[in-house]
């Protein structure tokens, strides 16, 4: 069993509020929308990250982190990118992906909205875990931690937290 923590649009915010929310997971999913590649070190110091890149990451993160992760947690496959959509209105880049991956987690940042959708037509579920930063339009700070054992994915909780 493994405890995913998954954030997105920090833009350069990793404070103890959201340490504290993630401080029992045993990885850390950033799906874009980093801030700087300093920040993704500090936040793979305290757990274990897997990261894509957002539109405001640079190219050292560029070359560092991939615009699409695809990979296996326990036995779930999981595609990762930052502009992906949602159910009904994925990106073009996201649907090709999806169709030809065939994950059974999508996750998606980018919106500063979260969102927890089952997909019917891929047979998915998606997630976009909101924004953890302080940067954008959003009034309150979000994120998403859950827990991957084999095939279930379970216990999935959400993090609110006013921004300053």
């Amino acid at each position: 069993m493994k405890r995913i923590g998954v954030i997105s649009d920090t833009h350069g915010t990793f404070d103890e509020p959201l340490r504290e929310f993630l401080k029992n997971v045993d990885e850390i999913w950033h799906a874009g929308d980093i801030g700087s590649l300093e920040l993704a070190d500090e936040i793979n110091a305290f757990k274990p990250l897997r990261a894509v890149y957002g539109n405001i990451d640079g190219g050292v993160i560029r070359r560092v982190y991939r615009e699409f992760d695809f990979f296996k947690c326990e036995e779930v496959t999981v595609l990762m990118t930052h502009i992906g959509g949602y159910p009904r209105h994925y990106s073009p880049q996201a649907v090709a992906k999806i169709q030809s991956a065939r994950p059974k987690l999508f996750i998606a940042g980018h919106s500063h909205i979260l969102k927890i959708i089952y997909d019917k037509v891929y047979n998915l579920l998606h997630i976009n875990p909101g924004a953890a930063g302080e940067y954008g339009f959003h009034k309150i700070r979000t994120a998403v931690r859950f827990e991957i054992d084999g095939t279930e994915i379970r216990n999935m909780e959400i993090w609110e937290y006013p921004r300053r």
